[in-house]
């Protein structure tokens, strides 16, 4: 019985610690398009970086591990690629927030929307097919196919972790 009780209530300080942490992350972090923070804020924001590294960059580095061992690259083919990745990576993610910002504005004129949005979706193909030339100079095409594949398999993970932990079936 008192291993039950001891467990309960470990059980229940877990919980409590991470909703606070939890809590706290919400109210230090800026609103992401919103505002520019003052500059207390970003002190706070700063200090929180810190002490605890940035989600989305956590997130980078696992899929970064996961890459490396899935495609098996040599320590010269890892070098040359991976600061490549990233560049690819960062003008993705870059051109793909342009295209979210456009999705959330209000305009009269839907049509200038779509185009803009058509528009983002041209800009992020001319970045993969960019980068799949220059990717393709560093690594064989069987690696450069296998990295495609290999990035779908992460986000397809990815979302369907995050979904368990939302409690929210994933498709």
């Amino acid at each position: 019985m008192t291993n039950l009780l001891k467990y309960t209530f470990a059980l229940a300080l877990i919980l409590c610690v991470s909703s606070v942490t939890y809590a706290q992350m919400r109210v230090v972090v800026p609103p992401r398009f919103e505002r520019r923070p003052a500059y207390h804020e970003r002190v706070v924001v700063v200090q929180q970086q810190n002490n605890q590294e940035n989600p989305q960059h956590r997130i980078e580095n696992i899929k970064v591990k996961f890459l490396k061992q899935q495609l098996n690259l040599t320590p010269d083919q890892a070098k040359k690629f991976f600061p490549l990745y990233r560049e690819y990576q960062q003008e993705l993610f870059n051109m793909i927030k342009l295209k979210r910002l456009n999705n959330t504005n209000a305009q009269a004129n839907g049509t200038d929307q779509i185009n803009k949005d058509l528009y983002y979706d041209s800009e992020i193909v001319s970045i993969k097919m960019r980068f799949k030339d220059a990717f393709l100079k560093i690594l064989p095409p069987e690696k450069v196919s296998e990295l495609y594949k290999s990035e779908r398999e992460f986000n397809d993970e990815l979302v369907r972790s995050l979904s368990e932990r939302n409690g929210t079936p994933s498709n």
